[in-house]
């Protein structure tokens, strides 16, 4: 791939989400969720709270609880929610292949930023987790949009944060809600599989490409749609 990573003044650039795509927690939020639902009473599936990870904590909840439901409790199972996976901190782990993965976008004159909805607690705890701030040049929190995925609020944060525009960048991300914010833009999305989601799946959410893990995209970057989006410059 050129080394500029810049098709004439404008950057190129490259999104990324964290939880279950660059770190491996999808399904500690998913036990997360499911003792928090327990704490107020509920019993939630942990599959299907699995199916729904990845959207925002608001549209979870509301995905998973019926429609009539005493709207009240959403606040402290949310608040729980982040209780218990705060207690996930130390058990948390990169990828195999993540932190190279964003030195070599980084190294390659993309534009990197983390595209990611989590608390800002628990972004610094996947930072920290992925030991890679020097590849990196910008990053979101739920803090940062008003409307959580699907709804495509935080992609046009980290889009604002990095300097670039919806037509100069691609996506990676782990879950269906991913491709859906992503493809609101216009913004073609690498899939993931390591989240826990199936291949098939996102590609008929409109994932572009799906790849394992962070390890197996690396490998073939050259080819992917990175390697297409650095070919235009």
């Amino acid at each position: 791939m050129p080394s500029n990573g810049t098709r004439g003044r404008r950057k190129l650039g490259v999104l990324f989400d964290v939880d279950g795509t660059l770190v491996d927690s999808s399904y500690l939020h998913t036990v997360a969720w499911w003792q928090a639902f327990r704490h107020s009473g509920l019993d939630v599936p942990m599959a299907s709270i699995h199916r729904s990870v990845g959207m925002g904590g608001d549209k979870l909840v509301d995905r998973l609880l019926p429609p009539g439901r005493d709207k009240s409790l959403d606040s402290s199972i949310m608040a729980a929610h982040g209780a218990v996976f705060s207690t996930f901190w130390p058990a948390l782990r990169a990828f195999d292949g993540a932190r190279d993965l964003l030195a070599q976008c980084y190294e390659s004159g993309f534009a990197v930023a983390l595209a990611s909805s989590a608390r800002e607690e628990d972004l610094a705890a996947l930072r920290s987790t992925l030991h890679a701030d020097s590849y990196i040049h910008a990053a979101t929190s739920a803090n940062d949009a008003k409307e959580s995925k699907p709804d495509p609020d935080i992609l046009v944060a980290a889009l604002e944060a990095a300097g670039v525009q919806a037509e100069d960048v691609v996506y990676v991300g782990d879950a269906v809600w991913d491709v859906y914010a992503a493809a609101k833009l216009g913004i073609p999305t690498i899939g993931l599989a390591c989240g826990g989601t199936a291949g098939t799946q996102l590609v008929e959410a409109g994932a572009v490409e799906v790849y394992e893990n962070p390890r197996e995209l690396l490998a073939n970057l050259r080819d992917s749609a990175i390697g297409r989006l650095a070919g235009r410059s």
